[in-house]
């Protein structure tokens, strides 16, 4: 049995929940999704028991009403589990994960810059990838929005 079904099937009698949202999308790849309150405990298992040493990165999702994750663990063997997980848009929260990878505070503070989510347990530190000086509320990943001082259906000929 491939080390991706191997991995599928321990997922599943671990967590029988997981059962319609666990796919094999291709070889070596994992796609799972999960509601963000078995986020951590799905997570955990993924990291410490089945071993998936490598965070290789975290994508943010703008889903219109929710905001959605997907992290992308590797495992020595080249599987790649991609754990995606949801939160609602108006309040978007997260846990850091650093404990788990101290190089996800990078990820995460694009996540913070970006996508406009609070992430938890996150320490001070300087924003990331955008400047001190960009303005409050501004998440430029983010569907809806726009530059400041650009009208509705305006076109920047700049662009």
């Amino acid at each position: 049995m491939p080390a991706e079904e191997d991995i599928k099937q321990e997922l599943l009698s671990k967590f029988s929940y997981l059962q319609d949202h666990i796919s094999i999308t291709r070889p070596r790849r994992i796609f799972l999704e999960v509601n963000y309150s078995n986020f951590p405990e799905v997570f955990d298992y993924a990291v410490k028991l089945l071993k998936f040493p490598h965070l290789c990165t975290i994508t943010g999702l703008d889903e219109q009403e929710n905001l959605s994750f997907i992290y992308h663990l590797g495992h020595n063997s080249g599987v790649l589990l991609n754990l995606k997980t949801s939160v609602p848009k108006e309040n978007p929260v997260l846990k850091t994960v650093i404990s788990y990878f101290p190089g996800a505070e990078t990820y995460e503070r694009e996540l913070v810059d970006l996508l406009g989510v609070k992430v938890e347990g996150l320490p001070a530190g300087n924003r990331y990838p955008l400047t001190d000086d960009w303005p409050a509320g501004e998440f430029p990943l983010r569907k809806d929005w726009k530059p400041s001082g650009e009208k509705e259906g305006e076109v920047d000929k700049n662009a």
